[in-house]
């Protein structure tokens, strides 16, 4: 993983670099939103290309926008690249919603690995949740076949994950399974960001983690959190998560429990108040729209939570 260094063409400015190619919304808190600001609260130096420009996310009864298409963010690339630009530690991609736009982030990668050899990037292969596909069903296999190899850090849930596999994922055996699976085709550290074990208290959710990388002491490279159910549906979450899973792997080198108890402790913070400062409001409203603004997360006003986390879960070996 890069290390806390001066980037490449940045003497003297320790902050580690990062490009952040996700969604990106006007109002509310979801991919671009979610990610640039908590990572700079972090002390990382974030530039972003907004793969869709929306007015809101899509939960909302109206959605209005555009989509960036490979070619335009090649433009953008190559705009970088002619002024010396493309110096970064880290990428981070997240919801794409075509297959050649998938194919332009693979081309991203090789280009930005030609600057920068230890670039880290970060996947969250985004495709679906819960048993529901919602991007187009030829980008599975894509990201199967050809960005899982080139991804070093990768953060799908429990149905992605699956979907990468081509199988379920019913046990902790088969998290742990699954996770050998994925470090073998190429990320050195592989992070389930939601594991529901078959027929499991639904009170609570866990996250699996596993790392080929060395671990400090006595510090395992797989391990497990459970994670208490918070009462309600809130969008972005797993865009924060990976933000402060980057963010915390980066600050914690070898030792993924503690990055993984921080990352889930900054989100878990921002959860709680969120869900304490919209139930009067939730409960009071009415219509689709006032019920999604509600539930926006309380990323400002809780910002402190993500650089300084109240740690209440702990890991343990998996």
């Amino acid at each position: 993983m890069s290390s806390g260094s001066a980037s490449p063409g940045h003497e003297g400015n320790s902050a580690p670099r990062v490009l952040s190619i996700q969604s990106h919304v006007v109002h509310g808190y979801v991919g671009n939103r979610c990610a640039v600001f908590p990572l700079q609260r972090l002390g990382f130096d974030v530039d972003f290309i907004n793969s869709v420009q929306f007015s809101n996310h899509t939960g909302y009864p109206t959605v209005k926008g555009g989509v960036l298409d490979g070619d335009a963010l090649w433009e953008l690339l190559e705009g970088l690249q002619k002024n010396d630009l493309l110096q970064y530690d880290y990428l981070v991609t997240g919801y794409i919603g075509s297959l050649s736009f998938l194919q332009k982030i693979v081309k991203v990668v090789e280009v930005l690995r030609r600057h920068n050899s230890n670039l880290t990037y970060v996947c969250d292969p985004v495709m679906g949740d819960e048993g529901k596909l919602y991007v187009p069903g030829d980008l599975p296999s894509a990201y199967r076949d050809t960005v899982v190899p080139l991804a070093s850090i990768l953060t799908p849930n429990q149905y992605e994950a699956e979907q990468l596999l081509g199988s379920p994922i019913s046990s902790f055996e088969d998290a742990e399974r699954a996770c050998e699976t994925l470090l073998a085709r190429g990320p050195h550290t592989v992070v389930l960001t939601s594991f529901s074990p078959e027929n499991a208290d639904a009170s609570a959710i866990w996250v699996i983690a596993a790392t080929s990388q060395q671990q400090q002491g006595q510090g395992s490279s797989k391990v497990k959190l459970r994670i208490p159910h918070i009462e309600g549906s809130f969008t972005g979450t797993g865009d924060l998560l990976t933000a402060l899973l980057l963010a915390w792997l980066h600050r914690l080198p070898g030792d993924l429990p503690g990055a993984v108890e921080h990352a889930i402790a900054g989100l878990q913070g921002v959860l709680r108040a969120t869900a304490e400062s919209c139930r009067p409001l939730v409960a009071a409203s009415g219509t689709r729209e006032q019920v999604c603004k509600a539930r926006e997360l309380c990323l400002i006003q809780n910002q402190g939570l993500l650089e300084a986390p109240d740690i209440q879960l702990r890991a343990e070996p998996l």
